[in-house]
């Protein structure tokens, strides 16, 4: 593949690291390449590099690590979608979604996302690379992005990053340099966020709207974590996760022969209702609770789970995610199954406890993730440098206060009726699960005045569902219908 390399020094300013490790503030490295997308050639470019965040006065603070590809011989910039891509965390980089989903190389894994050696990348033919261009974004202490000295050698306040809305006000400001430095004002706009990255794109779809003035066409959820639900315990929080339980009890082939007989879709509606109108109830009775209906409830949450109504029992009905790891086939194959994705399994060293010794998938991905993210941009994208590339990054404590990004999302939406969400979610998630997802959306605008602009998909894999490459294919195939749905094609932007 011929390639063209040119390194193109924005600033001579470098700031110490240490004694050896140099980190460059503002810096790019541009390699071209052609790749294969649904069967058409065509050649793209690469940016790599470093882009400055700011202080009021104007003195970089940090500076974060990027990756910009464009398909070259486009004539109508104009009309071409941006799309700014997010993962989560807090504290991930944006590796996963950039060498797995969307970008134009993928792991070399096997199609149901297993790791296979010699580790490496490959042609990835479903890219949405044919139809938008796209921007890879590293908060700071994720990858190669780093908080800078100044020229006293102090570090900046590390509070000014690392929390919710901390965490979007300094983006926003980053990603308008970015938009005016490309020269991308007059494109479509799209911010995609997985995990914890759909609470910040849910955040920054209202900050970059009213404090950057940058409307967009849509924001894209992937396997969104909403910490309203997420966490805080309670009836809901709860109930949610038994459709969750359903489908990897399915997948196991856990459940009774009424339900293992019928595919995952014809089951799953039944499992949903059942925890919204009963046992969402039957939880916030609590101890009160009619004994003859709690023995009711776990029976049919067992025939939901595949658990047995005595455990189910012995947790008054509120079984947590991490016993259900734990629990589903204890008796079976003593075995574990994974937090994000519950199709892999695990060996603990005891069978008995409440929760899994660690995360069977997370392992699994680090296996492949890790030595291909480095080795891709170092031989293909040419960004050489000595920094550590921070899979996971140091951002704790992460200030959680103030979360009003569900609501930001409804007001963004509510001034601006171009914005559309999809969101797009793994049936074997137990981290964010998919109903938990589903429920999301159904909470965003309680009016209801807006909910033909939300689209879910579900996909049967976990928190990464494009690693399986069949979903690989049909999410990246959701994405370019969601492109077109939410393109203006020259309508006003009014009610």
């Amino acid at each position: 593949m011929k390639k063209h390399l040119l390194y193109l020094s924005l600033a001579s300013l470098f700031i110490g690291f240490s004694q050896s490790v140099k980190i460059p503030v503002d810096t790019m490295v541009i390699t071209t390449h052609s790749t294969i997308v649904k069967g058409v050639k065509f050649d793209y470019t690469a940016e790599t590099g470093m882009q400055p965040v700011w202080d009021k006065d104007g003195q970089p603070i940090a500076s974060l690590f990027y990756t910009y590809y464009t398909r070259n011989n486009i004539k109508n910039k104009a009309s071409r979608p941006l799309i700014i891509s997010f993962n989560g965390g807090p504290g991930s980089a944006s590796v996963w979604m950039h060498i797995a989903y969307t970008g134009p190389r993928i792991l070399n894994v096997d199609s149901e996302g297993y790791p296979v050696q010699p580790y490496g990348f490959k042609n990835n033919p479903n890219s949405i690379l044919d139809e938008a261009d796209i921007v890879f974004v590293n908060p700071v202490n994720t990858a190669y992005s780093r908080m800078l000295t100044n020229k006293e050698g102090e570090m900046p306040n590390r509070e000014q990053f690392f929390g919710i809305n901390e965490d979007i006000k300094y983006l926003a400001e980053w990603i308008n340099t970015f938009v005016s430095r490309k020269n991308r004002w007059e494109s479509p706009k799209y911010i995609i966020g997985e995990s914890y990255g759909g609470t910040r794109v849910m955040g920054l779809s209202l900050e970059l709207q009213q404090n950057q003035w940058m409307y967009l066409n849509g924001v894209i959820l992937v396997s969104p974590a909403d910490y309203k639900v997420l966490r805080v315990g309670g009836p809901v929080s709860s109930a949610l996760n038994l459709p969750y339980y359903t489908a990897t009890a399915w997948y196991h082939n856990k459940l009774p022969e009424a339900l293992q007989s019928k595919d995952l879709l014809e089951i799953l509606p039944e499992s949903e209702a059942y925890a919204v109108n009963t046992l969402i109830p039957a939880l916030a009775k609590g101890g009160f609770i009619d004994p003859a209906e709690k023995m009711a409830v776990s029976k049919k949450m067992a025939y939901y789970s595949g658990l047995s109504e005595k455990v189910i029992l012995q947790h008054n009905l509120d079984v947590p995610n991490s016993f259900f790891w734990k629990e589903l086939l204890r008796d079976e194959t003593g075995q574990t199954i994974g937090r994000l994705d519950s199709r892999y399994l695990g060996i603990d060293k005891k069978e008995s406890g409440n929760s899994p010794d660690y995360s069977a998938e997370l392992t699994s991905w680090l296996h492949s993730f890790t030595p291909a993210i480095n080795h891709y941009i170092k031989s293909e994208l040419k960004f050489i440098t000595d920094l550590k590339y921070n899979m996971f990054g140091s951002v704790r404590p992460w200030n959680n206060d103030n979360d009003n990004t569900r609501d930001n999302l409804r007001l963004a939406m509510a001034q601006n009726p171009y914005l559309k969400v999809l969101n797009q979610s793994g049936y074997y998630d137990g981290a964010t699960t998919y109903f938990n997802a589903k429920y999301t959306l159904s909470q965003v605008d309680p009016s209801g005045k807006m909910k033909d602009r939300f689209t879910f998909k579900g996909y049967r894999s976990g928190h990464m569902m494009y690693l399986r490459n069949e979903d690989l294919i049909q999410a990246n195939e959701d994405l370019r219908v969601f492109l077109k749905e939410s393109s203006a094609n020259g309508k006003a932007a009014k009610y």
